[in-house]
């Protein structure tokens, strides 16, 4: 648990390093969003990141992000709540009646259970697909020979609005290799907004949600428009 000071200098150097990272390649800093993982922090430590101007969180375990979003209620409409972990079929619905993005999706079954489940009250779910980059058995996510036909299959979707890729690269040191894999996902979704656009289907795809504290000036490099950072802000994470 973290103080409202150590939050808001955090927070303000976290922004100042995304700042550097854009201008030293070219970019705006408005290009990149700043999704702040709250995952194992108290909804206390999302309200102090609040009052200090950051908007938008993310969450990667069902129960405990729903249980955050009801306690915060009270600022619920100011808030974007953005599901990015691995999502079984059995909670799909908490998160479609609950948060206003999923980074995670990974199959069919998942996008059409967030669909059907989504309340009609609310706006379309934001989606994006989860691509498996490495090309490691034991990562989620789509091949990218897969891609093109879920994204086709996501679009015909009423209550999920398809805005872009998702990736988690084997982590790695290296500066070029992080590059490298950040470049891969900016390319398939270069190419991918090309052959939408050219069945109309791409007016909201416009997402590449990849880099973390470890690679966010790699990933601002090669486009990324929402880098997903939590210790960094919220301080060391202790597991139970």
């Amino acid at each position: 648990m973290g103080d409202m000071t150590s939050i808001k200098a955090n927070l303000a150097h976290v922004l100042e390093c995304l700042s550097e990272a854009a201008h030293a390649s070219g970019r705006s800093p408005s290009d990149t969003q700043l999704l702040a993982v709250s995952k194992t922090f108290p909804a206390s430590d999302v309200r102090s990141a609040f009052e200090a101007g950051q908007k938008a969180f993310g969450e990667n375990y069902v129960q405990e992000g729903v249980s955050k979003i009801a306690e915060l209620s009270d600022i619920r409409n100011q808030i974007e709540w953005h599901f990015i972990g691995p999502l079984q079929s059995n909670k799909s619905k908490d998160v479609a009646e609950n948060f206003d993005w999923v980074h995670s999706i990974d199959r069919l079954k998942i996008a059409q259970r967030l669909n059907d489940q989504r309340p009609d009250h609310l706006q379309p779910l934001n989606v994006c697909i989860q691509v498996n980059i490495s090309g490691e058995a034991s990562k989620s996510g789509v091949e990218p020979s897969e891609l093109s036909e879920l994204c086709v299959a996501i679009m015909a979707m009423p209550k999920l609005r398809l805005r872009g890729l998702m990736s988690i690269p084997e982590p790695t040191d290296d500066v070029a290799q992080q590059r490298a894999d950040h470049k891969q996902l900016c390319d398939l979704f270069k190419t991918l907004k090309k052959n939408l656009l050219l069945q109309s289907l791409s007016s909201y795809f416009d997402t590449l949600s990849m880099g973390m504290s470890s690679d966010m000036t790699a990933a601002i490099a090669e486009g990324s428009t929402i880098v997903r950072v939590g210790t960094a802000i919220f301080g060391k994470r202790t597991y139970l």
